[in-house]
């Protein structure tokens, strides 16, 4: 996902339940050094795959988080929230959120048709708004 324009960039899946990192690993997807992925706890060990990724502090019985730590773990999840946004925005489909029970083939098909539909949302709201602006500036 773009954190700019919170569009869909890429979407990876696979059949049965399977953790979001081993599917990560799977797909072989990286970005470039100028980019940097957020992610949170779970996916614990990408730092061997990608070098500028970000992912929050674990604390544990014997060494709680430094308040420094806290910090930066707020800071990631704040950023995080786009994120999460465009994800729910996502399962207001069904498709993603509930088991899906048609053909396996057209699932892959079917949800990059969402993540467009989403994209084009996005790109429709912003045009919309830019022209809200217009108006009133020109209103005054």
């Amino acid at each position: 996902m773009d954190k700019k324009t919170r569009k869909v960039i890429c979407t990876s899946f696979s059949n049965g339940k399977k953790h979001d990192f081993k599917l990560f690993k799977e797909s072989k997807v990286r970005w470039t050094k100028e980019r940097s992925g957020l992610t949170d706890s779970g996916y614990t060990g990408i730092k061997k795959l990608q070098k500028n990724s970000r992912l929050p502090k674990k604390s544990s019985k014997k060494k709680p988080l430094t308040k420094e730590e806290k910090k930066e773990n707020q800071k990631i999840s704040s950023e995080r929230v786009v994120n999460e946004n465009v994800i729910g925005s996502l399962k207001r489909f069904k498709i993603i959120s509930d088991r899906y029970r048609n053909r396996r083939k057209r699932f892959g098909l079917r949800f990059n048709l969402i993540a467009g539909i989403h994209n084009y949302e996005i790109k429709i709201n912003a045009e919309t708004e830019s022209r809200r602006d217009a108006e009133y500036i020109i209103g005054y």
